[in-house]
Formats: C-alpha cells, sequence, structure tokens
C-alpha cells in the first residue's frame, strides 16, 4: 500500500510548473552555510558554462549569488549563532535572457526600515553615486558584529546595474519574511 498524500502530489505538480513557467532552476529552503554556497557556485559556474554564457557574465552571477548568499548566512533573523548559519530560502532561475536571484528571510522591524531604506537609496543612486558610495563605505563603513561592512547590497547594485527588487510580508506579530529579487543580464554567445 502506498502512502500518497494526493492533495500534496497536486499541490507540489502545480509548483513544479509554476517554476517550470518562471524559469525557476534551483530551489532551496534551509540552513544556509558556507558549505551551502560552495555547492550553488559550482553547480551555477557548470550551469553557466555549459549555457555559453560570457565570462563577464558568469562572474557577476557567481559574485552576486555569493554575495546574496553570505548575507543570507550572516544576516537571517533565525540564524543559528553558534554554528553561523541562516535560514531561508534560495531560488535561481532564467527568463528572458536574464538570471533572477531569488531570496527570502525572517527580519525584524528594525532590519526592515535599514533594509527598505538602503535599497530604496540604491535603487534611486546613478552608477557614478553607487561607485562614490561603495568607496565612502569602505573608507567609513564600521565592521557590525555579524562580520558584514555594509558592502553587500551596494556591490549588488553596482555589478549587475538593474534596481534591486524587493517585498516584506507578514510571518507572525514581530517578524516580516523579507523576499530579495536580483536580476543578472544574460549576454549568451551564439
Amino acid at each position: 500500500m502506498r502512502d500518497f498524500d494526493s492533495t500534496f502530489l497536486s499541490s507540489l505538480i502545480l509548483l513544479y510548473d509554476s517554476f517550470e513557467e518562471h524559469g525557476i532552476s534551483l530551489v532551496y529552503v534551509g540552513k544556509f552555510s558556507h558549505t551551502i554556497t560552495k555547492v550553488f557556485a559550482a553547480l551555477t559556474g557548470d550551469e553557466t558554462e555549459k549555457s555559453n554564457e560570457s565570462k563577464a557574465v558568469q562572474r557577476t552571477l557567481h559574485h552576486t549569488m555569493i554575495e546574496i548568499l553570505q548575507n543570507m548566512t550572516k544576516h537571517s533573523e533565525n540564524m543559528f549563532q553558534e554554528i553561523n548559519m541562516g535560514q531561508g530560502l534560495f531560488m535561481l532561475g532564467k527568463k528572458n535572457d536574464a538570471y533572477h536571484i531569488i531570496t527570502s528571510n525572517l527580519v525584524d522591524a528594525k532590519q526592515e526600515v535599514v533594509l527598505k531604506n538602503t535599497i530604496d537609496s540604491l535603487n534611486a543612486a546613478t552608477p557614478l553615486e553607487l561607485k562614490e558610495m561603495y568607496k565612502k563605505q569602505l573608507r567609513e563603513g564600521k565592521i557590525s558584529g555579524k562580520g558584514g561592512a555594509g558592502l553587500g547590497l551596494i556591490d549588488i547594485a553596482r555589478k549587475t546595474q538593474n534596481p534591486l527588487d524587493y517585498m516584506f510580508f507578514p510571518a507572525d506579530v514581530d517578524k516580516k519574511y523579507f523576499l530579495l529579487k536580483v536580476k543578472v543580464d544574460s549576454e549568451t554567445e551564439s
């Protein structure tokens, strides 16, 4: 006798079809660590090489993905402090000649305000202003208790040259899900 939940399986098929429709090829939900980051980087590197992506696109995608995954590892609200491991959702896909990296993790109200202000500021900045923000942060930035100097989102905006798309969804009374979508344009060689 099989132990299948037909409702769950139907939902799974719908989810799979939705991922296919949106070009999502990698989905991970769980704990984030340095090891997970290395595995995703290797998988993505193999895939972009097979797709004949230019070295510039491969570097930008790799760098952006590493930066995002390090942020997930260090700054997730439901972080396992003793083992430096965050928790959340990571998706990668390609659609309409662009790669899309989508992440989600829990944040508190203070993090929400900081993230919203930071991303809005980055999205409004010109490439020259982003370069100046980066230099200023390098000179004046303080290393946080979690090991960051505040360069990650600035660097992602600079390297991708695309706006950072984000949303916040209620999770519970004190927390929200922070959803970030980063677009890396493709230059597939023919």
